[in-house]
This record gives C-alpha cells, structure tokens and sequence, in this order.
C-alpha cells in the first residue's frame, strides 16, 4: 500500500523559516517524481516544487524559487522542503504527491500525480 505522510506544518513567523517532510512507504523512491504543492484558503492548489527522478532534478516555482528547497533522502524514504523567509502569501495546506517518473527533468506538476497525501497546515502569521 503507498502512502505519503506529510509533517512539519505549524504556525511560523514572517521571516521564518520551516522544514516539512513527506515520509513515503510502499514505492520504489529511486523511480518516482515527487512534488510540493499547497492551497492557500479561496486558491486554486498550486504546485511550488519537486524532486525529480534518478538525476536529481529539482523545480520551483516563480513564488517560492531562492526560498524554499527541496531534497531527499531515499534511504530515509523522505523527501523535505526547506521554507526559509515564510510570508503570510506562503500560509495553505501543503501536499506531497508523487508520480512514477523514469525521465530526467521534472514532470508537468499540473498533470496528474499518481499518489497523495492528506498535507499538512503552514500559518505564517505575526
């Protein structure tokens, strides 16, 4: 059974930084793309990052690129998202999602992942 397992959200200060984790189990890590996404109350989900397949490619979007960072570990079976210089813009649920990926590169995060998990809440409030 494959499960993603968000943790790490919380309430955060503006200017400070958070690190979420999405624990995976039940699929092989080396071979899937995973990615970050978030919904902030009244938006549409968005995705902000990935970790791509074997060559390590990552991707972030415009709103959290020279931010936030993302990497794994696959012994760990756990990838991370470092969030550094939060805004209140960054507050939303945020959700880990993964998509069998064979490619370099990262996949189209606006087409669809194969697994999800159920997020966990940031708040960036003062």
């Amino acid at each position: 059974q494959v499960q993603l397992v968000e943790s790490g959200g919380g309430l955060v200060q503006p200017g400070g930084s958070l690190i979420l984790s999405c624990t995976t189990s039940g699929l092989p890590l080396d071979y899937y793309a995973i990615g970050w996404f978030r919904q902030a109350p009244g938006k549409e989900r968005e995705g902000i990052s990935c970790s791509g397949g074997r060559d390590g490619s990552t991707y972030y979007s415009d709103s959290v690129k020279g931010r936030f960072t993302i990497s794994r570990d696959n012994e760990k079976k756990t990838i991370y998202l470092q969030m550094d210089n939060v805004d209140p813009e960054d507050s939303g649920l945020y959700t880990c999602a993964g998509k069998v990926w064979y490619l370099s590169g990262c996949p189209n995060l606006a087409i669809g992942m194969d697994y999800w998990g159920k997020g966990t809440l940031v708040t960036v409030s003062g």
